[in-house]
């Protein structure tokens, strides 16, 4: 790793973004040996990453009334 991406976890984590929501951009951005890695350990995010993004709008029919109303 460099001091660049050492710089930009900091900006990342000072976005006030959701853990999950860094999680899911972290499995959309990995190689395959990292996307299996972070499979591994949060394997219910990737299973919500895969729906959301088969689902159109990424809504699913779990979501509450307001969150499908969202857009």
């Amino acid at each position: 790793m460099s001091r660049y991406e050492y710089e930009r976890s900091a900006v990342i984590a000072n976005a006030d973004e959701p853990f999950y929501g860094i999680i899911m951009a972290a499995m959309r951005r990995a190689d395959d040996y990292n996307l299996r890695r972070l499979i591994e350990a949060w394997p219910d995010v990737h299973t919500e990453l895969e729906a959301r993004y088969n689902a159109p709008g990424g809504r699913l029919q779990t979501d509450s009334r307001e969150e499908q109303m969202q857009s």
